[in-house]
């Protein structure tokens, strides 16, 4: 059965001199202020479309790579991804770099990086990201 998760985005103002919030409708869990400044320079208690982007890849390539190794019968024990989307002015999202660390007992770094290339061929979100690239570092812990 399909689920629909929903966000609301609201925006006051100009492009450059407005401000927003976005709201986790579903979860209820957050509501985040935006701002422009944020989106292109970057700004310490404000997020941008980018971090909640790299949010929701980081989590679905960490449930990817859980899933795929429990699959294999190399159940981890723990699965660490950052991902770091990056944005410039002018050209939109330019990529997504996935820092992954993981404790799976009895693996070797050559099956891990197999395992993270099929997780991220199999991650929901990276499939939406085809437009953009998406690169790997992969170590286990």
């Amino acid at each position: 059965m399909p689920v629909t998760s929903e966000s609301t985005a609201v925006w006051n103002g100009t492009l450059l001199e407005g401000d927003g919030t976005v709201v986790l409708d579903s979860s209820g869990t957050a509501t985040f202020p935006l701002t422009w400044k944020a989106r292109s320079f970057g700004t310490e208690n404000t997020t941008n479309p980018e971090e909640l982007l790299a949010a929701a890849h980081a989590s679905c390539f960490s449930m990817a790579l859980s899933h795929a190794l429990t699959e294999a019968g190399s159940p981890p024990e723990r699965i660490q991804t950052t991902a770091a989307v990056t944005f410039e002015v002018g050209k939109g999202v330019l990529g997504s770099h996935l820092l992954v660390s993981a404790r799976v007992p009895g693996l070797t770094e050559a099956q891990f990086e197999a395992f993270t290339t099929r997780a991220k061929s199999e991650c929901p979100i990276s499939r939406a990201l085809t437009g953009i690239p998406i690169t790997i570092e992969a170590e286990l812990a």
